[in-house]
Formats: C-alpha cells, sequence, structure tokens
C-alpha cells in the first residue's frame, strides 16, 4: 500500500511538473489570440518598463501621462524600472544563459545596435507589431524608418515610440540665408572662412555629418542595405576630397575639430562659428531659453542630401511574464492621444512618428498646433526629408578611415 501510495504521489509530482513546464513554455510565446482577448487577459496586471532614466522629462511623462492613461483605460498598472539598456541586455543574457522563462521585463526601450545585439542574441519575443490596431491604423507600416533600425530589419520585433532627425542650426542675424543644398552649404563656407566646422567623426554628431556626404554621393538608399565596404571605399574616395577641400575654410582651418558636439555647440555660443548641427530638431529650444544658444538661433537642413534620422522603440523580451500586458500598453503608447501629450514641450517634446496625415482632422488640427518654438522646422518637412540611418558598422568604418583620408591628410 505504501509502496502504492508513493508511486501516485511521484507521478503526480510528475505531472505537476510537466503542466509546469508546459506553462512556462507557452508564456515564453507572443499570444496569437485576437486583440479583444488579449486585451482581456491583460486587463487588471502590472507591466514592467525598464528604461534609462537619465531625463526628468521623459521620467515625468512615463509617471505622470502613460502610468494614469493605462490604469484609466485598461486597468494596467504601469511601473517604471530605470537601468541603462545596456544593463537590461545583460540582464536578460544571463536570464536566457540560465534558462530563465519567467522574468521581470515585460518592455525594454532600445534601439540602433542594442536591438542588434538583443535580436541576434535571441532576446525578444518575435513580431508583434501586426497585432498592434494603433500602429496599424496610424502609422506608415511600410516606412523605413520602422521596417529598418541602424540597418537591421525590425521584422515587427519592436513597435517605433520616437524618431529624432538631424538638422543645423544658425544664428539667423549672422547668416541671413542658409543654404539649402550641399554645393550652397560649401560656398558659405569659401565666403566665410573659419565659422563652419563639425565635431571629430569619433563623435556620433560629426560622424552623422559624414554619414550625409556618404548620401550625398549616392542615389541608392542606404538604410535599406547592411555594410558594404566596397561600396564604402567607393563613395569614401569622394566623400574624402569633399572634407579635403573644406579644410582651409574650416575653423582653424581644419588643423583641430570640436571632439564632441557640446565643444562645437560651446564654439557656436561664444560666436566662433555661426552654426553648429545635431540630432534632435527641437534641442535647441531649452538652449536658447537656457541663454546658452542666442534668441536668433534658427534650423534648417539640406533638401538635396535629406535629414538622417533614426526611430527608437519599445520592444518586448522573450521571458516577459506579462506578454499581454507589454502588448496592450505599448498599443497605448502609440495612441494619438500618447503621441500628442510626448510631442508637447511640457515633458518631452521630441517628434513622432505618427502619421500626421492618418489622423482624424480634430487630431491632425491638434498636432499641428503644438507650439514646438521657432528653431522647429514644420513636421511636414522634416517627414519629407527623412532618411534611413545606415547601418552600423558605417560609423566604425567612417571613424577610422577619417583620421588617415582627412585629419592625418596634408
Amino acid at each position: 500500500m505504501r509502496k502504492w501510495l508513493a508511486m501516485v504521489s511521484i507521478i503526480s509530482l510528475l505531472l505537476v511538473s510537466a503542466c509546469g513546464s508546459s506553462d512556462a513554455t507557452d508564456t515564453s510565446k507572443l499570444p496569437d489570440d485576437n486583440w479583444e482577448s488579449i486585451a482581456s487577459k491583460a486587463e487588471g496586471s502590472k507591466v514592467n518598463i525598464f528604461m534609462w532614466g537619465g531625463d526628468d522629462g521623459i521620467n515625468r511623462y512615463i509617471d505622470d501621462v502613460m502610468a494614469p492613461l493605462l490604469k484609466e483605460r485598461n486597468n494596467i498598472e504601469l511601473n517604471r524600472v530605470p537601468l541603462d539598456t545596456t544593463e537590461i541586455l545583460q540582464k536578460l543574457q544571463t536570464e536566457k544563459r540560465a534558462g530563465k522563462e519567467k522574468g521581470t521585463i515585460d518592455i525594454v526601450w532600445i534601439n540602433g545596435e542594442n536591438f542588434k545585439n538583443a535580436k541576434e542574441n535571441d532576446l525578444l519575443a518575435g513580431a508583434f507589431t501586426e497585432k498592434l490596431p494603433n500602429y496599424k491604423k496610424y502609422f506608415d507600416t511600410d516606412s523605413d524608418a520602422f521596417k529598418y533600425d541602424f540597418g537591421t530589419e525590425t521584422e515587427g520585433f519592436e513597435a517605433p515610440w520616437g524618431k529624432v532627425q538631424f538638422v543645423f542650426f544658425y544664428n539667423s542675424e549672422k547668416v541671413k540665408n542658409p543654404p539649402a543644398t550641399f554645393d550652397q552649404l560649401k560656398s558659405f563656407m569659401k565666403e566665410n572662412p573659419g565659422k563652419f566646422t563639425y565635431p571629430n567623426p569619433s563623435d556620433f554628431t560629426g560622424n552623422a555629418f559624414l554619414r550625409h556626404l556618404l548620401y550625398a554621393k549616392t542615389d541608392k538608399n542606404l538604410a535599406q542595405d547592411g555594410f558594404d565596404e566596397e561600396r564604402a571605399k567607393k563613395l569614401g574616395k569622394d566623400v574624402w576630397t569633399e572634407l579635403n577641400e573644406m579644410k582651409p575654410f574650416l575653423w582653424r582651418k581644419g588643423e583641430t575639430y570640436p571632439s564632441t558636439l557640446t565643444d562645437l555647440d560651446k564654439l557656436y555660443s561664444q560666436g566662433e562659428v555661426w552654426m553648429t548641427m545635431g540630432y534632435n530638431e527641437a534641442r535647441a529650444e531649452h538652449l536658447i531659453k537656457d541663454g546658452v544658444f542666442p534668441e536668433s538661433t534658427k534650423s534648417f537642413l539640406l533638401e538635396d542630401v535629406g535629414s538622417i534620422g533614426n526611430t527608437h522603440f519599445l520592444s518586448i523580451p522573450f521571458n516577459s511574464p506579462n506578454k499581454e500586458g507589454a502588448m496592450v500598453a505599448i498599443n497605448e503608447f502609440l495612441s494619438p492621444e500618447a503621441q500628442y501629450e510626448k510631442l508637447k514641450p511640457d515633458y518631452w517634446g521630441e517628434s513622432s512618428p505618427i502619421s500626421y496625415e492618418k489622423l482624424d482632422e480634430d487630431w491632425k488640427k491638434k498636432f499641428m498646433e503644438i507650439d514646438r518654438g521657432e528653431s522647429v522646422l514644420e513636421a511636414s518637412t522634416l517627414e519629407e526629408s527623412f532618411k534611413g540611418e545606415l547601418d552600423a558598422a558605417y560609423v566604425e568604418w567612417l571613424k577610422e578611415n577619417w583620421i588617415r583620408e582627412v585629419a592625418e591628410s596634408q
């Protein structure tokens, strides 16, 4: 009798273990249910979003706007956990190696090289964007800005949350007619020697200036292809020629370059140069208000080159314990209400990846009426000029070759 009871206990334990294993396997997959079912399962749950927490305005946007919105609309508790993205990926990598199928991260804020590493190391749950009603309704799902992330195909593994674009800033009291083309920019340098320069390409912004020149030398959409060294060498020859021809007309005749964008901004604020540059088309506003940039600061872009922009995204880790909640939360992050509040300068003020043409007239009017400041270009101008970011390998290639071909060139 005891042997029989012991056998029953063992069988029961095996069955429980098997059921637990099956459940864990199921929870490791994204839900295949219809949206109504996903939303129903998410109701009343808690969603943990792990994200960089170094900006007070962004943090307040999550805590003061998104958390109440999700609670009111979906009865979801949103918990923001501040952590650098590299540390988040290290945590997921450790859990992956340990076979931890139920983690603590439901949503991660991610893009660029971090996304590439996460995707290649199977740290993400998979494709989910086609399930999101707001993504399908309000976003241009065919846009390269969403299909590629620094040259890596997104394949629905991440949903677009925001975007920034590269623009030039200038002092309108010194520069009456800002250049509209690359040739006009070169003419400006020759007519105003010493009043323009760019950061050393080891700085991300200085590197971006060079990446625009790569675009200027081809009619190819470089964002759609991975790194091609032969193409890079071919385009690079023309880029090095252009940069060397500029040198005599740059600040300090190109004998030295600002180490960082901060250094270039300082030269601009002191009037040594009349232009600066950078990602985030709205970044000059707070610098003007803080008295760092002159009030006459405005922005421009080169129409024949375009404006490289990059999108940042929200993704779901492979072992998110609440994938339904994560999907519903991300869907709300993409809603017109959430994107509108994010665009306003009250909290964040960055551009929205939402398509204005897909909004109804009331929402479109609300978006268009936001006063982002006089230094910020119109959204339609930015959208028309958008160029996708190049493969991350181009960044290193340009950095290394610029030293030999330009900095050390006589």
